[in-house]
C-alpha cells in the first residue's frame, strides 16, 4: 500500500501521476459509456441527441475546470477555460472538413459517429505525443515560444485571407498515397473497417481496407494539421502540459459529440473565421509584448478571446440569417 501511494504521488510532467489517472480515468468513463451504453447500434444521430450528448460533455469538461481552479488555483482555471475555448472555437473548421471527407466517401449518417468515436482513440493518443514534445521544447527552449507567437501571427493573417478555401478531398495527398498502397474495397461494408475479400491475382482471401476506413484515416489526418495550430496557440496561454492537454482533449471530445448538430448549420458560422483569425493574431502578438508591458493578466487573455469569439458567432448568426445549407452530409 505504501508503494502504490508512493507511486501515485510521483511527479509526471509536474503534477502526481493521481492527477493525470484521475484525467484519464474521467475521459475513459466517457467514452465507455458513449460507445457501451448509449451508441450500442449504429444509428443515424439527429441533432437533439446531438445537442444533449455535447451539452453532457460540456458540462464535465466544466467541472474538470472547476476542480482545476481549487486544485492548481486561480490562474491555472482561467489558463484550462481559455485553453478549452480556443480548441473548441478552431476545431469549428475541423467540423466543416470532416462533413466533406463524410460526403466525399458516402458515409451513411449511422455510421458517422463510429468513426468519430474511434478517432477520438486516435486524438488522444497524437496530442500527447505533440503537447509532450511542445513541453520539452519550451522547457529547454524559452525562445521556442517565439516561434509559436510568429507562427500563430502568421497563420491567423492567412486564415484570415483564405476563409473561403475549400479542401479538395480527391487530390488530397495522403488519400492518394493510401488508395496507392493498400487494397480498398468500392462500396462500403457496414459498420467494418476491414473485410476480407478475394484477391483476382492470387484467389487468396486478402485482407482489405473499406471507405470506412479511409475516412477514419483521413480524420485523423485533418485533426493533426488543425493540432499545428490549436496546440502552439494554447502554450502561448500557458506552458503546464496538464492545462493544455487536459483542455485540449475535454474541447475534442465535446465538439465530436456535438458534430452532428452543427454539421447542418455550419454555414451559419463563416464570420467566425475572422474572429479565429484575430484571436490567433492577439495570441501571438501578446507573446512578443511581454518583454514591453510585462505578462498579460490571465483574466484578460480569457475576456479578449472570449469577447472575440463570441462577437465572431453573434455575426455569424445575424448576417447569414435565413440562408438554407449550401450541402448535406450522408
Amino acid at each position: 500500500m505504501e508503494t502504490l501511494i508512493q507511486l501515485l504521488a510521483t511527479d509526471i510532467l509536474d503534477k502526481p501521476a493521481w492527477v493525470w489517472l484521475t484525467f484519464f480515468g474521467v475521459v475513459v468513463t466517457l467514452l465507455a459509456f458513449d460507445l457501451g451504453v448509449l451508441h450500442k447500434d449504429d444509428h443515424a444521430i439527429g441533432v437533439r441527441e446531438s445537442l444533449m450528448l455535447s451539452a453532457g460533455y460540456i458540462s464535465v469538461a466544466l467541472t474538470f475546470g472547476a476542480w482545476v481552479w481549487w486544485y492548481l488555483g486561480a490562474q491555472s482555471g482561467m489558463a484550462y477555460y481559455t485553453g478549452f475555448m480556443i480548441e473548441k472555437s478552431l476545431s469549428m473548421d475541423n467540423v466543416f472538413v470532416i462533413a466533406l471527407i463524410f460526403t466525399f466517401f458516402g458515409i451513411p449518417r449511422q455510421y458517422q459517429h463510429r468513426v468519430l468515436f474511434w478517432g477520438i482513440l486516435g486524438v488522444i493518443v497524437l496530442r500527447a505525443l505533440m503537447i509532450g514534445l511542445g513541453a520539452t521544447l519550451v522547457s529547454e527552449f524559452s525562445w521556442v515560444l517565439y516561434l509559436f507567437g510568429a507562427f500563430l501571427v502568421f497563420t491567423g493573417i492567412k486564415m484570415w485571407l483564405m476563409v473561403d478555401h475549400v479542401p479538395d478531398i480527391a487530390n488530397n495527398p495522403l488519400l492518394k498515397f493510401l488508395k496507392k498502397h493498400m487494397r480498398v474495397t468500392e462500396q462500403l461494408h457496414g459498420n467494418a473497417f476491414w473485410v476480407r475479400q478475394l484477391d483476382p491475382a492470387t484467389g487468396k482471401l486478402v485482407r482489405t481496407a473499406t471507405p470506412l476506413l479511409l475516412a477514419l484515416v483521413m480524420i485523423e489526418f485533418v485533426d493533426l494539421v488543425f493540432a499545428v495550430d490549436s496546440v502552439p496557440a494554447i502554450f502561448a496561454i500557458t506552458t503546464d502540459p496538464f492545462i493544455v492537454y487536459t483542455s485540449n482533449i475535454f474541447a475534442i471530445l465535446g465538439l465530436r459529440a456535438l458534430y452532428f448538430a452543427l454539421a447542418a448549420m455550419i454555414h451559419r458560422f463563416k464570420y467566425l473565421k475572422y474572429a479565429l483569425a484575430l484571436v490567433l493574431v492577439f495570441i501571438g502578438t501578446k507573446i512578443f509584448l511581454v518583454g514591453f508591458i510585462g505578462k498579460f493578466p490571465p483574466a484578460m487573455s480569457l475576456a479578449v478571446t472570449f469577447g472575440l469569439i463570441a462577437g465572431g458567432v453573434l455575426l455569424s448568426m445575424w448576417k447569414t440569417r435565413g440562408q438554407p445549407a449550401p450541402m448535406e452530409t450522408a
